[in-house]
Protein backbone atom coordinates (compact mmCIF):
# COMPACT_ATOMS: atom_id res chain seq x y z
CA UNK A 1 0.00 0.00 0.00
CA UNK A 2 1.47 3.36 -0.99
CA UNK A 3 1.51 6.19 1.60
CA UNK A 4 -1.36 8.11 -0.02
CA UNK A 5 -3.60 5.02 -0.09
CA UNK A 6 -2.72 4.36 3.56
CA UNK A 7 -3.73 7.91 4.56
CA UNK A 8 -7.04 7.61 2.72
CA UNK A 9 -7.59 4.20 4.24
CA UNK A 10 -7.17 5.64 7.75
CA UNK A 11 -9.70 8.35 6.93
CA UNK A 12 -12.22 5.79 5.73
CA UNK A 13 -11.62 3.58 8.77
CA UNK A 14 -12.54 6.52 11.01
CA UNK A 15 -15.82 6.82 9.13
CA UNK A 16 -17.13 3.69 10.86
CA UNK A 17 -16.97 5.44 14.24
CA UNK A 18 -19.50 8.01 15.41
CA UNK A 19 -17.04 10.91 15.27
CA UNK A 20 -18.44 13.42 12.76
CA UNK A 21 -20.47 16.45 13.87
CA UNK A 22 -22.35 16.66 10.57
CA UNK A 23 -22.52 14.83 7.26
CA UNK A 24 -22.77 16.31 3.78
CA UNK A 25 -23.91 14.64 0.56
CA UNK A 26 -22.95 16.21 -2.76
CA UNK A 27 -19.41 17.38 -3.45
CA UNK A 28 -20.03 19.88 -6.22
CA UNK A 29 -18.61 23.41 -5.88
CA UNK A 30 -20.97 24.58 -3.12
CA UNK A 31 -20.79 21.28 -1.22
CA UNK A 32 -17.00 21.12 -1.19
CA UNK A 33 -16.64 24.71 -0.03
CA UNK A 34 -19.22 24.37 2.73
CA UNK A 35 -17.37 21.29 4.02
CA UNK A 36 -14.07 23.18 4.07
CA UNK A 37 -15.79 26.09 5.81
CA UNK A 38 -17.17 23.80 8.51
CA UNK A 39 -13.82 22.06 8.95
CA UNK A 40 -12.03 25.40 9.30
CA UNK A 41 -14.34 26.21 12.22
CA UNK A 42 -13.42 23.04 14.07
CA UNK A 43 -16.28 20.76 13.03
CA UNK A 44 -15.61 17.21 11.87
CA UNK A 45 -17.52 16.59 8.64
CA UNK A 46 -18.32 13.25 7.00
CA UNK A 47 -18.78 13.43 3.23
CA UNK A 48 -20.35 11.27 0.54
CA UNK A 49 -20.83 11.70 -3.18
CA UNK A 50 -22.70 9.45 -5.59
CA UNK A 51 -19.58 9.33 -7.77
CA UNK A 52 -17.30 8.05 -5.03
CA UNK A 53 -14.11 8.93 -6.90
CA UNK A 54 -14.92 12.58 -6.07
CA UNK A 55 -14.69 11.67 -2.39
CA UNK A 56 -11.25 10.14 -2.94
CA UNK A 57 -10.05 13.11 -4.99
CA UNK A 58 -11.36 15.57 -2.39
CA UNK A 59 -9.62 13.78 0.47
CA UNK A 60 -6.36 13.63 -1.44
CA UNK A 61 -6.63 17.28 -2.51
CA UNK A 62 -8.35 20.24 -0.86
CA UNK A 63 -9.49 18.24 2.19
CA UNK A 64 -6.09 16.76 2.98
CA UNK A 65 -5.17 17.23 6.62
CA UNK A 66 -8.63 18.58 7.52
CA UNK A 67 -11.10 17.01 10.01
CA UNK A 68 -13.02 15.53 7.10
CA UNK A 69 -14.13 11.90 6.96
CA UNK A 70 -14.68 10.21 3.61
CA UNK A 71 -17.40 7.60 3.07
CA UNK A 72 -18.34 5.42 0.11
CA UNK A 73 -22.01 4.79 0.92
CA UNK A 74 -24.89 6.51 2.70
CA UNK A 75 -24.87 3.66 5.21
CA UNK A 76 -21.24 4.39 6.03
CA UNK A 77 -22.01 8.11 6.22
CA UNK A 78 -24.84 7.58 8.70
CA UNK A 79 -22.64 5.28 10.82
CA UNK A 80 -19.99 8.00 11.11
CA UNK A 81 -22.25 10.63 12.69
CA UNK A 82 -22.81 11.64 16.29
CA UNK A 83 -26.44 11.52 17.45
CA UNK A 84 -28.76 13.13 16.74
CA UNK A 85 -27.40 12.71 13.25
CA UNK A 86 -27.28 15.83 11.07
CA UNK A 87 -27.00 15.33 7.31
CA UNK A 88 -26.90 18.18 4.80
CA UNK A 89 -27.86 17.44 1.19
CA UNK A 90 -26.30 19.59 -1.51
CA UNK A 91 -27.87 17.94 -4.54
CA UNK A 92 -29.94 19.13 -7.49
CA UNK A 93 -33.40 20.39 -6.57
CA UNK A 94 -36.46 18.30 -7.32
CA UNK A 95 -36.63 14.50 -7.47
CA UNK A 96 -32.91 14.00 -6.65
CA UNK A 97 -33.58 15.40 -3.15
CA UNK A 98 -36.50 13.03 -2.65
CA UNK A 99 -34.38 10.11 -3.85
CA UNK A 100 -31.64 10.86 -1.33
CA UNK A 101 -34.22 11.27 1.44
CA UNK A 102 -35.81 7.93 0.55
CA UNK A 103 -32.40 6.28 0.72
CA UNK A 104 -31.51 7.85 4.07
CA UNK A 105 -34.74 7.51 6.06
CA UNK A 106 -34.53 3.72 6.65
CA UNK A 107 -31.05 4.26 8.16
CA UNK A 108 -32.10 7.07 10.52
CA UNK A 109 -33.69 7.19 13.96
CA UNK A 110 -36.35 9.50 15.42
CA UNK A 111 -34.79 12.87 16.22
CA UNK A 112 -32.22 12.75 13.42
CA UNK A 113 -32.04 15.82 11.17
CA UNK A 114 -32.01 16.13 7.38
CA UNK A 115 -31.03 19.46 5.81
CA UNK A 116 -31.67 20.42 2.19
CA UNK A 117 -29.20 23.18 1.28
CA UNK A 118 -30.01 23.34 -2.43
CA UNK A 119 -32.27 25.72 -4.33
CA UNK A 120 -35.45 23.73 -3.72
CA UNK A 121 -38.89 25.15 -4.38
CA UNK A 122 -40.46 26.09 -1.05
CA UNK A 123 -43.65 23.96 -1.49
CA UNK A 124 -41.37 20.91 -1.72
CA UNK A 125 -39.75 21.89 1.59
CA UNK A 126 -43.18 22.27 3.20
CA UNK A 127 -44.16 18.82 1.93
CA UNK A 128 -40.92 17.23 3.13
CA UNK A 129 -41.12 18.86 6.57
CA UNK A 130 -44.59 17.44 7.12
CA UNK A 131 -43.86 13.99 5.69
CA UNK A 132 -40.63 13.50 7.65
CA UNK A 133 -42.19 14.77 10.87
CA UNK A 134 -44.60 11.83 10.69
CA UNK A 135 -41.56 9.52 10.64
CA UNK A 136 -39.92 11.30 13.59
CA UNK A 137 -37.25 12.89 11.35
CA UNK A 138 -36.60 16.62 11.68
CA UNK A 139 -36.23 18.47 8.38
CA UNK A 140 -34.64 21.82 7.56
CA UNK A 141 -34.89 23.48 4.15
CA UNK A 142 -32.22 26.15 4.08
CA UNK A 143 -31.30 28.74 1.51
CA UNK A 144 -27.56 29.25 1.09
CA UNK A 145 -26.36 32.31 -0.85
CA UNK A 146 -22.94 33.64 -1.67
CA UNK A 147 -21.72 31.43 -4.48
CA UNK A 148 -18.40 29.59 -4.36
CA UNK A 149 -16.56 32.25 -2.37
CA UNK A 150 -19.40 32.70 0.10
CA UNK A 151 -19.70 28.98 0.76
CA UNK A 152 -16.00 28.83 1.60
CA UNK A 153 -15.57 32.07 3.55
CA UNK A 154 -19.05 32.72 4.94
CA UNK A 155 -22.42 32.58 3.17
CA UNK A 156 -25.80 33.97 4.09
CA UNK A 157 -27.83 31.05 5.45
CA UNK A 158 -31.65 31.07 5.65
CA UNK A 159 -32.94 27.98 7.52
CA UNK A 160 -36.58 27.01 7.96
CA UNK A 161 -38.55 23.84 8.61
CA UNK A 162 -38.97 21.90 11.85
CA UNK A 163 -38.12 24.35 14.65
CA UNK A 164 -37.10 21.48 16.94
CA UNK A 165 -34.09 20.90 14.68
CA UNK A 166 -32.74 24.46 14.90
CA UNK A 167 -30.92 24.25 18.28
CA UNK A 168 -28.87 21.30 17.01
CA UNK A 169 -27.64 22.96 13.79
CA UNK A 170 -27.53 26.56 15.02
CA UNK A 171 -23.92 26.39 16.38
CA UNK A 172 -22.64 25.04 13.07
CA UNK A 173 -24.64 27.32 10.77
CA UNK A 174 -23.95 30.52 12.72
CA UNK A 175 -20.25 29.66 12.98
CA UNK A 176 -19.80 29.25 9.22
CA UNK A 177 -22.09 32.12 8.17
CA UNK A 178 -20.89 35.55 7.12
CA UNK A 179 -20.73 38.15 9.90
CA UNK A 180 -21.68 41.82 9.86
CA UNK A 181 -19.42 44.46 11.41
CA UNK A 182 -20.50 43.81 14.99
CA UNK A 183 -20.01 40.06 14.60
CA UNK A 184 -23.69 39.15 14.22
CA UNK A 185 -23.99 36.10 11.94
CA UNK A 186 -25.93 36.38 8.68
CA UNK A 187 -27.99 33.38 9.71
CA UNK A 188 -31.04 32.99 11.91
CA UNK A 189 -34.18 30.90 12.01
CA UNK A 190 -36.60 32.10 9.31
CA UNK A 191 -39.76 30.15 10.08
CA UNK A 192 -41.55 26.81 9.78
CA UNK A 193 -42.04 24.46 6.83
CA UNK A 194 -40.86 26.01 3.55
CA UNK A 195 -40.09 29.48 4.97
CA UNK A 196 -36.33 29.15 4.55
CA UNK A 197 -36.49 28.24 0.88
CA UNK A 198 -39.24 30.83 0.31
CA UNK A 199 -36.97 33.59 1.63
CA UNK A 200 -34.09 32.28 -0.51
CA UNK A 201 -36.42 32.30 -3.53
CA UNK A 202 -37.31 35.95 -2.89
CA UNK A 203 -33.59 36.70 -2.45
CA UNK A 204 -32.97 35.23 -5.89
CA UNK A 205 -35.85 37.21 -7.37
CA UNK A 206 -34.40 40.44 -6.00
CA UNK A 207 -31.04 39.31 -7.37
CA UNK A 208 -32.65 39.05 -10.84
CA UNK A 209 -33.95 42.60 -10.44
CA UNK A 210 -30.64 44.01 -9.19
CA UNK A 211 -28.68 42.44 -12.03
CA UNK A 212 -31.12 43.60 -14.71
CA UNK A 213 -31.10 47.17 -13.38
CA UNK A 214 -27.30 47.23 -13.45
CA UNK A 215 -27.34 45.87 -17.01
CA UNK A 216 -29.75 48.61 -18.05
CA UNK A 217 -27.51 51.29 -16.55
CA UNK A 218 -24.59 49.74 -18.44
CA UNK A 219 -26.61 49.76 -21.67
CA UNK A 220 -27.50 53.45 -21.31
CA UNK A 221 -23.82 54.33 -20.84
CA UNK A 222 -22.66 52.04 -23.62
CA UNK A 223 -25.33 52.59 -26.28
CA UNK A 224 -26.68 56.06 -25.61
CA UNK A 225 -23.63 57.80 -24.11
CA UNK A 226 -20.97 55.85 -26.05
CA UNK A 227 -18.75 55.11 -23.03
CA UNK A 228 -16.02 52.50 -23.36
CA UNK A 229 -15.73 49.68 -20.80
CA UNK A 230 -12.74 51.27 -19.04
CA UNK A 231 -14.74 54.48 -18.52
CA UNK A 232 -17.73 52.51 -17.20
CA UNK A 233 -15.34 50.64 -14.89
CA UNK A 234 -14.42 53.99 -13.34
CA UNK A 235 -18.10 54.97 -13.01
CA UNK A 236 -19.05 51.74 -11.22
CA UNK A 237 -16.04 52.01 -8.93
CA UNK A 238 -17.20 55.49 -7.95
CA UNK A 239 -20.78 54.34 -7.49
CA UNK A 240 -19.59 51.57 -5.18
CA UNK A 241 -18.36 54.21 -2.73
CA UNK A 242 -21.80 55.78 -2.36
CA UNK A 243 -25.40 54.63 -1.71
CA UNK A 244 -25.07 51.87 -4.33
CA UNK A 245 -22.24 50.18 -2.38
CA UNK A 246 -22.89 46.47 -2.96
CA UNK A 247 -21.37 43.21 -4.11
CA UNK A 248 -23.02 43.34 -7.55
CA UNK A 249 -21.82 46.90 -8.24
CA UNK A 250 -18.34 45.88 -7.09
CA UNK A 251 -18.08 42.86 -9.39
CA UNK A 252 -19.56 44.86 -12.29
CA UNK A 253 -16.67 47.31 -11.96
CA UNK A 254 -14.23 44.37 -11.98
CA UNK A 255 -15.89 42.83 -15.05
CA UNK A 256 -15.79 46.09 -17.02
CA UNK A 257 -12.11 46.54 -16.20
CA UNK A 258 -11.09 43.00 -17.23
CA UNK A 259 -9.32 42.41 -20.56
CA UNK A 260 -9.15 39.15 -22.48
CA UNK A 261 -5.59 37.78 -22.00
CA UNK A 262 -5.45 36.54 -25.58
CA UNK A 263 -6.80 39.51 -27.55
CA UNK A 264 -6.33 42.39 -25.10
CA UNK A 265 -9.91 43.46 -25.79
CA UNK A 266 -12.39 44.19 -23.01
CA UNK A 267 -13.79 40.79 -22.02
CA UNK A 268 -17.31 42.20 -21.75
CA UNK A 269 -17.30 42.94 -25.50
CA UNK A 270 -16.50 39.29 -26.29
CA UNK A 271 -19.42 37.77 -24.35
CA UNK A 272 -22.59 36.90 -26.29
CA UNK A 273 -25.68 38.77 -25.10
CA UNK A 274 -27.78 35.75 -24.12
CA UNK A 275 -28.55 35.14 -20.44
CA UNK A 276 -29.46 31.91 -18.67
CA UNK A 277 -31.65 31.23 -15.65
CA UNK A 278 -32.38 28.30 -13.34
CA UNK A 279 -35.99 29.02 -12.43
CA UNK A 280 -35.95 30.76 -9.04
CA UNK A 281 -36.88 34.11 -10.60
CA UNK A 282 -39.82 32.48 -12.37
CA UNK A 283 -40.92 30.84 -9.09
CA UNK A 284 -40.83 34.25 -7.40
CA UNK A 285 -43.08 35.81 -10.04
CA UNK A 286 -45.52 32.89 -9.93
CA UNK A 287 -45.72 33.15 -6.13
CA UNK A 288 -46.40 36.88 -6.45
CA UNK A 289 -49.26 36.16 -8.86
CA UNK A 290 -50.67 33.55 -6.47
CA UNK A 291 -50.49 35.99 -3.54
CA UNK A 292 -51.74 39.03 -5.47
CA UNK A 293 -48.53 41.06 -5.06
CA UNK A 294 -47.45 43.36 -7.96
CA UNK A 295 -43.88 42.15 -8.45
CA UNK A 296 -43.51 44.07 -11.71
CA UNK A 297 -39.79 44.82 -11.68
CA UNK A 298 -38.68 41.26 -10.98
CA UNK A 299 -41.14 39.95 -13.59
CA UNK A 300 -39.56 42.24 -16.18
CA UNK A 301 -36.11 41.04 -15.14
CA UNK A 302 -37.19 37.43 -15.74
CA UNK A 303 -38.67 38.27 -19.14
CA UNK A 304 -35.57 40.30 -20.09
CA UNK A 305 -33.51 37.12 -19.75
CA UNK A 306 -36.07 35.25 -21.84
CA UNK A 307 -35.91 37.90 -24.56
CA UNK A 308 -32.10 37.87 -24.50
CA UNK A 309 -32.17 34.12 -25.21
CA UNK A 310 -34.00 34.79 -28.51
CA UNK A 311 -30.72 35.96 -30.04
CA UNK A 312 -31.21 34.71 -33.60
CA UNK A 313 -34.75 36.09 -33.73
CA UNK A 314 -33.56 39.47 -32.41
CA UNK A 315 -30.79 39.65 -34.99
CA UNK A 316 -33.30 39.00 -37.77
CA UNK A 317 -35.75 41.54 -36.32
CA UNK A 318 -33.04 44.21 -36.08
CA UNK A 319 -32.73 44.11 -39.89
CA UNK A 320 -36.46 44.63 -40.37
CA UNK A 321 -37.65 46.80 -37.50
CA UNK A 322 -35.61 49.92 -38.18
CA UNK A 323 -36.06 52.98 -35.99
CA UNK A 324 -34.82 56.54 -36.25
CA UNK A 325 -33.44 57.58 -32.89
CA UNK A 326 -31.56 60.84 -32.30
CA UNK A 327 -28.00 61.02 -31.07
CA UNK A 328 -27.51 62.04 -27.46
CA UNK A 329 -26.70 65.75 -27.24
CA UNK A 330 -27.08 66.39 -23.52
CA UNK A 331 -24.44 66.72 -20.84
CA UNK A 332 -22.75 63.35 -20.41
CA UNK A 333 -21.67 63.77 -16.79
CA UNK A 334 -25.13 65.04 -15.77
CA UNK A 335 -26.73 61.98 -17.35
CA UNK A 336 -24.31 59.64 -15.56
CA UNK A 337 -25.17 61.37 -12.28
CA UNK A 338 -28.88 61.03 -13.05
CA UNK A 339 -28.33 57.38 -13.88
CA UNK A 340 -26.82 56.73 -10.44
CA UNK A 341 -29.92 58.15 -8.76
CA UNK A 342 -32.27 56.31 -11.12
CA UNK A 343 -30.51 53.04 -10.43
CA UNK A 344 -30.74 53.59 -6.68
CA UNK A 345 -34.44 54.50 -6.78
CA UNK A 346 -35.21 51.47 -8.92
CA UNK A 347 -33.22 49.25 -6.56
CA UNK A 348 -35.38 50.49 -3.69
CA UNK A 349 -38.48 49.47 -5.65
CA UNK A 350 -37.04 46.00 -6.28
CA UNK A 351 -36.50 45.43 -2.57
CA UNK A 352 -39.84 47.04 -1.68
CA UNK A 353 -41.62 44.56 -3.95
CA UNK A 354 -39.61 41.61 -2.64
CA UNK A 355 -40.25 42.43 1.01
CA UNK A 356 -43.93 43.04 0.23
CA UNK A 357 -44.06 39.51 -1.16
CA UNK A 358 -42.60 38.14 2.08
CA UNK A 359 -45.10 40.21 4.07
CA UNK A 360 -47.95 38.73 2.01
CA UNK A 361 -46.68 35.18 2.46
CA UNK A 362 -46.37 35.70 6.21
CA UNK A 363 -49.99 36.88 6.29
CA UNK A 364 -51.16 33.97 4.11
CA UNK A 365 -49.20 31.14 5.74
CA UNK A 366 -48.93 32.47 9.32
CA UNK A 367 -45.17 31.80 9.09
CA UNK A 368 -44.32 35.07 10.90
CA UNK A 369 -41.29 35.85 8.75
CA UNK A 370 -39.20 38.55 10.43
CA UNK A 371 -38.35 40.94 7.58
CA UNK A 372 -35.83 42.84 9.71
CA UNK A 373 -33.98 39.62 10.54
CA UNK A 374 -34.03 38.68 6.85
CA UNK A 375 -32.47 42.04 5.93
CA UNK A 376 -29.72 41.36 8.48
CA UNK A 377 -29.10 37.90 7.00
CA UNK A 378 -28.64 39.52 3.61
CA UNK A 379 -26.15 42.14 4.90
CA UNK A 380 -23.20 39.83 4.27
CA UNK A 381 -22.20 36.71 2.41
CA UNK A 382 -25.00 36.69 -0.17
CA UNK A 383 -25.11 37.92 -3.77
CA UNK A 384 -27.41 40.87 -3.03
CA UNK A 385 -25.44 42.07 -0.02
CA UNK A 386 -25.34 45.85 0.07
CA UNK A 387 -24.90 48.74 2.46
CA UNK A 388 -28.51 49.88 2.29
CA UNK A 389 -29.83 46.59 3.70
CA UNK A 390 -28.92 48.06 7.07
CA UNK A 391 -31.48 50.79 6.40
CA UNK A 392 -34.05 48.13 5.54
CA UNK A 393 -33.41 46.41 8.86
CA UNK A 394 -33.85 49.74 10.66
CA UNK A 395 -37.17 50.27 8.84
CA UNK A 396 -38.56 46.92 9.97
CA UNK A 397 -37.15 47.31 13.47
CA UNK A 398 -39.21 50.50 13.78
CA UNK A 399 -42.31 49.02 12.11
CA UNK A 400 -42.21 45.18 12.05
CA UNK A 401 -45.45 44.95 10.05
CA UNK A 402 -44.53 47.65 7.52
CA UNK A 403 -46.51 46.81 4.37
CA UNK A 404 -44.14 48.53 1.92
CA UNK A 405 -40.65 50.02 2.25
CA UNK A 406 -41.81 53.12 0.36
CA UNK A 407 -43.86 54.05 3.43
CA UNK A 408 -40.75 54.23 5.61
CA UNK A 409 -39.57 57.87 5.97
CA UNK A 410 -35.98 57.11 4.92
CA UNK A 411 -36.89 55.31 1.70
CA UNK A 412 -39.70 57.76 0.93
CA UNK A 413 -37.21 60.61 1.11
CA UNK A 414 -34.57 58.75 -0.93
CA UNK A 415 -36.99 58.00 -3.77
CA UNK A 416 -38.35 61.57 -3.69
CA UNK A 417 -34.79 62.91 -3.90
CA UNK A 418 -34.05 60.72 -6.94
CA UNK A 419 -37.36 61.17 -8.72
CA UNK A 420 -36.45 63.92 -11.21
CA UNK A 421 -33.24 62.11 -12.25
CA UNK A 422 -35.16 58.84 -12.53
CA UNK A 423 -37.70 60.40 -14.89
CA UNK A 424 -35.01 62.07 -17.00
CA UNK A 425 -33.15 58.78 -17.47
CA UNK A 426 -36.28 56.83 -18.41
CA UNK A 427 -37.47 59.54 -20.80
CA UNK A 428 -34.06 59.81 -22.48
CA UNK A 429 -33.76 56.05 -22.88
CA UNK A 430 -37.21 55.80 -24.46
CA UNK A 431 -36.43 58.69 -26.80
CA UNK A 432 -33.16 57.06 -27.84
CA UNK A 433 -34.56 53.54 -28.24
CA UNK A 434 -32.78 51.97 -25.24
CA UNK A 435 -34.90 49.25 -23.57
CA UNK A 436 -35.18 49.74 -19.81
CA UNK A 437 -37.87 47.21 -18.88
CA UNK A 438 -36.96 46.99 -15.18
CA UNK A 439 -36.18 50.65 -14.57
CA UNK A 440 -39.29 51.98 -16.34
CA UNK A 441 -41.39 49.29 -14.65
CA UNK A 442 -40.04 50.46 -11.29
CA UNK A 443 -41.04 54.04 -12.07
CA UNK A 444 -44.51 52.95 -13.21
CA UNK A 445 -44.95 50.95 -10.01
CA UNK A 446 -43.96 54.00 -7.97
CA UNK A 447 -46.48 56.13 -9.84
CA UNK A 448 -49.16 53.46 -9.50
CA UNK A 449 -48.57 52.82 -5.81
CA UNK A 450 -48.82 56.52 -4.96
CA UNK A 451 -51.96 57.05 -7.09
CA UNK A 452 -55.16 57.57 -5.13
CA UNK A 453 -57.11 56.79 -8.31
CA UNK A 454 -56.25 54.31 -11.08
CA UNK A 455 -58.20 53.53 -14.29
CA UNK A 456 -59.30 50.16 -12.90
CA UNK A 457 -62.86 51.54 -12.68
CA UNK A 458 -63.04 51.32 -16.48
CA UNK A 459 -61.48 47.88 -16.43
CA UNK A 460 -64.09 46.65 -13.94
CA UNK A 461 -66.87 48.18 -16.04
CA UNK A 462 -65.57 46.23 -19.04
CA UNK A 463 -65.55 43.01 -16.99
CA UNK A 464 -69.10 43.64 -15.88
CA UNK A 465 -70.18 44.47 -19.45
CA UNK A 466 -68.99 41.24 -21.04
CA UNK A 467 -69.03 38.86 -18.07
CA UNK A 468 -71.37 40.28 -15.42
CA UNK A 469 -68.43 40.27 -12.96
CA UNK A 470 -69.99 43.11 -10.92
CA UNK A 471 -68.31 46.18 -9.42
CA UNK A 472 -68.22 48.27 -6.27
CA UNK A 473 -69.48 51.87 -6.29
CA UNK A 474 -67.71 54.97 -4.98
CA UNK A 475 -70.97 56.00 -3.29
CA UNK A 476 -71.54 52.60 -1.67
CA UNK A 477 -69.88 50.62 1.12
CA UNK A 478 -66.84 48.46 0.36
CA UNK A 479 -67.83 44.84 -0.11
CA UNK A 480 -71.22 45.55 -1.72
CA UNK A 481 -71.31 44.65 -5.41
CA UNK A 482 -73.48 45.88 -8.26
CA UNK A 483 -74.24 44.87 -11.83
CA UNK A 484 -75.49 46.96 -14.75
CA UNK A 485 -77.48 45.65 -17.71
CA UNK A 486 -75.31 47.65 -20.12
CA UNK A 487 -77.04 46.67 -23.39
CA UNK A 488 -80.60 46.21 -22.16
CA UNK A 489 -80.44 42.67 -23.50
CA UNK A 490 -78.79 41.11 -20.45
CA UNK A 491 -80.45 39.94 -17.29
CA UNK A 492 -79.83 40.31 -13.60
CA UNK A 493 -77.69 37.15 -13.27
CA UNK A 494 -74.10 37.90 -12.20
CA UNK A 495 -70.87 35.94 -11.97
CA UNK A 496 -70.71 33.70 -8.90
CA UNK A 497 -67.14 34.69 -8.04
CA UNK A 498 -65.39 38.00 -7.71
CA UNK A 499 -61.61 38.20 -7.87
CA UNK A 500 -59.65 41.35 -7.25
Amino acid sequence: MNPQTEIQGNQFMSATKETADIGLIGLAVMGENLVLNMASHGFTVAVFNRTTSKVDDFLAGRAKGQPIVGTHSVKELVASLKKPRKIMMMVKAGSPVDQVIDELVPLLEPGDILIDGGNSHYPDSTRRTRALKEKGIRFIGTGVSGGEEGALKGPSIMPGGDPEAWPFVKPIFQAIAAKVADGTPCCDWVGPEGAGHFVKMVHNGIEYGDMQLICEAYDVMRTMLGLEPHAMHDVFQRWNKGPLDSYLIEITADILGYKDPETGKPMIDLILDTAGQKGTGKWTVISACDLGVPLTLIAEAVFARTLSAQKDERVAASKVLKSRTPAFTGNLQSMVDDLEKALYASKIISYAQGFSLMHAMAEESKWEINNGAVALMWRGGCIIRSAFLGKIKEAFDKAPHLANLLLDPYFRDEVTRAEESWRRVCAAAITHGIPLPAMTSALSYFDGYRSERLPANLLQAQRDYFGAHTYERVDGPRGKFFHTNWTGRGGDVTSTSYNV
